[in-house]
């Protein structure tokens, strides 16, 4: 029997964490585990890398999930810059609100702190509001002040001038929108379908869109790219690569950025991410240390499980892409939402067009009570 079955009440099987229960019908995308294989709205994942910026790709998702009338680029670029300068207006509030909170925390009060209603249609709004919340709250992180936007920035550029306080190199800018599009939706994820199972109730985008952070917020969901990063630091040099690993492997403890629950083959976003870094740091050091880490942990996993193919995912290499360009280490999470939140945003616009409340059914395994008459 699978590992994903378990057997409930009266001997029948049940999935394990719902594995292989088709929730919906969509349109916005489909992962292949087997095959290794990425399609968004219609496009393998790297074809619209190539062909579609963060705005285009936001435009295509929202198109194919039925938005009427249907966006282009330029309609939602411009909502996008629009959002942007509107949002700041709320972060004030937003930072006097969210003190000793982490910036994930902080950008799930900023979400919830957006109206349905409103002259921008939410889901433009919150796509607009995550860059400005997530680079005002890492700069009080940094003790520095928040920047407001600059309209006549695409919406990658921004967000890194906004961070940093510098305006981004080309390079920099094209790195991070390949990072943007490729995590704009990645099939009926934990987060994707907390999206759906709240739109299904009608509650609106922004409620969908907090519970959907809410659930990316989970270590075993959006955290992990946070952790290679200390994996690569623990470490530390070359010398120390297969030692560590050897002494891990030993312990029983989960290498983090290798092995993914739906990819049985290589991730086809890292191989993406790895492209992206390569525009940023070619020949840097730890860069090139992280591809070494790569390369030994790929050998040591196969020597110590043979039997089970764990290849690279993309949170390894989007550890390395964002540490890159700068952006802390306790953003990370942030990040990946101010992206996913398209993805989000469709898959709501999806449900809605459907119309019927999700509400599945539970096996009880608890005790009966004793019906018999006292």
């Amino acid at each position: 029997m699978s590992e994903n079955v378990i057997m409930g009440a009266g001997g029948r099987a049940t999935a394990a964490g719902l594995d292989n229960v088709v929730a919906a019908e969509t349109a916005l995308s489909h992962v292949d585990g087997e095959a290794g294989r990425l399609i968004i709205a219609g496009h393998d994942l790297e074809t619209l890398v190539a062909t579609h910026d963060f705005e285009g790709a936001a435009a295509l998702l929202w198109r194919v999930a039925g938005l009427d009338p249907a966006p282009s680029r330029e309609a939602v670029a411009a909502g996008l810059a629009r959002a942007r300068v509107e949002a700041f207006a709320l972060v004030p509030k937003l930072l006097a609100a969210t003190e000793g909170l982490s910036v994930t925390e902080g950008l799930r009060t900023g979400f919830s702190m957006l109206s349905d209603e409103g002259a921008l249609p939410a889901h433009i709004r919150a796509v607009g509001a995550a860059p400005v919340f997530i680079a005002a709250l890492c700069r009080r992180e940094a003790g520095a002040a928040a920047i407001a936007p600059d309209a006549g920035l695409g919406h990658a550029a921004d967000f890194l001038r906004m961070l940093k306080g510098e305006m981004p190199s080309d390079a920099e800018a094209k790195a991070l929108n390949a990072y943007l599009v490729t995590v704009t939706d990645h099939g009926m994820n934990a987060s994707t379908f907390t999206a759906r199972v709240i739109a299904s109730t009608r509650a609106g985008t922004i409620s969908a869109i907090v519970g959907a952070l809410c659930a990316l917020k989970g270590p075993l969901h959006g955290g992990a790219p946070g952790p290679v990063l200390d994996m690569l630091d623990d470490i530390g040099t070359r010398e120390n690569i297969e030692p560590w690993l050897k002494r891990e492997i030993a312990k029983g403890e989960r290498l983090m950025g290798f092995g993914h629950r739906v990819y049985r083959v290589r991730d086809p976003r890292a191989d993406v991410f790895n492209k992206a870094v390569t525009l940023l740091t070619n020949g840097n050091e730890r860069v090139l240390f992280a591809r070494d880490v790569e390369r030994a942990a790929l050998a040591a996993l196969k020597a110590a499980k043979p039997d089970r193919r764990l290849d690279t995912n993309m949170e390894y290499y989007t550890a390395v892409l964002l540490e890159a360009l700068g952006i802390p280490r306790s953003a990370v999470t942030a990040v990946f939402g101010m992206s996913r939140v398209v993805g989000w945003t469709a898959h709501v616009i999806e449900q809605e067009r459907v119309g019927r409340l999700i509400r599945p059914q539970s096996r009880y395994i608890g005790d009966w009570p004793d019906d018999k008459a006292a």
